[in-house]
């Protein structure tokens, strides 16, 4: 997996006043989700500030990346883990970073990437990716970059599901039955498909 640093700084209020004046100054409030617990049991929340632009080139990528979090010159390996989006601007509102344990697993949604020249395709059928990310489950080390799918033998009409996917040190969240792709009846198909049967 790629690795890319992002630059912040800790909060030293993290109040809805001091929250509002961070956002109209184009930061972002993020926390970081430790490896250490506190009494509770909880992991350890650090509150820290991320400029917009720092975080764009993080969210807006079709790449999926371990974030070198760069906190006020202390560096630790995280994983985004969750994100809030304004409902109507859809500026960036809060990110959630988990520190990295390399000896616990971690959930990340990882893209899809088909490969082959499916055989319903070249009955003229339509190949059609429903899903392109899955959610997988796997010690940071293992979690490859995109899952390919060799869909070479994918007739016309049929798809691949999620259960029928499998891959190396990986555990996949999805539902078994979600249609990851398909190859779909075009009309092209469907009349070559009625004149074969008509000459029969």
């Amino acid at each position: 997996m790629k690795s890319i640093e992002i630059k912040g700084s800790l909060r030293s209020e993290i109040g809805k006043k001091a929250t509002r004046e961070l956002r109209k100054s184009n930061g972002v409030p993020c926390v970081l989700y430790g490896i250490e617990k506190d009494a509770n049991g909880n992991p350890v929340a650090t509150h820290f500030t991320v400029s917009n632009d720092e975080l764009r080139k993080l969210v807006y990528t079709p790449h999926i990346y371990v974030v070198d979090l760069n906190i006020d010159g202390k560096v630790v390996n995280a994983i985004m883990k969750d994100i809030q989006f304004h409902p109507v601007k859809d500026n960036i509102l809060h990110v959630d970073f988990l520190q990295i344990n390399e000896s616990n697993p971690i959930v990340m949604e990882v893209p899809v990437k088909l490969e082959g020249l499916a055989e319903g395709v070249k009955a003229g059928g339509k190949l059609a990716l429903q899903v392109r990310k899955l959610k997988v489950k796997a010690l940071y080390s293992a979690i490859p970059e995109r899952l390919v799918i060799d869909v070479t033998s994918l007739g016309l009409g049929k798809t691949v599901k999620v259960g029928e996917l499998s891959y190396e040190g990986l555990q996949l969240l999805n539902a078994k039955e979600a249609v990851v792709c398909a190859v779909k009846l075009t009309r092209a198909a469907r009349g070559a498909q009625a004149a074969a049967a008509a000459k029969k």
